[in-house]
């Protein structure tokens, strides 16, 4: 496993560099493997008046998997030990899913055709918006349910990825009412 700690704007004391690396590759030994890195960022907000301004992110990437954790404290030993904390939640997880789904156990909601929840900024005009950032990314074939797992252990709304039975680009993404919605491009 290979950790590398860096600080966005600030500088890192070997203090803060030692603590930050017992603490994530202890969360990080939940799945042990040789070809995981280990991404640290700590930074600290600029808006005084956020009491919360520490903020450390971790990335861990391993054959093809990415699961990422963000929290933010007063302090950055706080703001450490508490994304270290989710970071080895969600990695217990997804090798709680992937033990699950060996065994034939696997038991995530299908995607649902319901009924649209009603849009409740359907009256108000949307400013006009500028592209500020472009992400490439590099999508993998996955089944629904890997892309589901992904979606959860990254912690975001949407995952883009290959659908493996066709090849086509889609989007899974979380709905309001809690289930998910899959969006595939025809070819």
């Amino acid at each position: 496993m290979q950790i590398k700690i860096t600080g966005r704007h600030i500088p890192v004391t070997e203090p803060i560099r030692a603590y930050a690396e017992e603490k994530v590759s202890k969360a990080a030994k939940v799945h042990d493997r040789e070809d995981m890195t280990v991404d640290v960022i700590l930074h600290v907000e600029k808006n005084p008046s956020n009491k919360n301004r520490d903020v450390a992110e971790v990335t861990a990437r391993m054959k093809g998997i990415v699961v990422r954790a963000e929290e933010a404290a007063p302090d950055m030993y706080a703001a450490i030990d508490l994304v270290s904390e989710k970071l080895e939640r969600q990695m217990r997880k997804y090798k709680t899913k992937l033990m699950d789904r060996r065994n034939g156990k696997m038991s995530v909601r299908t995607v649902a055709g319901g009924s649209e929840l009603p849009d409740p900024f359907a009256d108000e005009e949307e400013p006009e918006g500028v592209l500020v950032r472009t992400k490439y990314i590099d999508t993998k074939p996955m089944s629904e349910d890997e892309a589901i797992l992904q979606l959860e252990l990254l912690g975001h709304d949407f995952f883009v990825f290959t659908h493996a039975e066709d090849g086509a680009v889609s989007v899974m993404y979380r709905r309001m009412d809690g289930d998910y919605g899959l969006i595939q491009s025809r070819a």
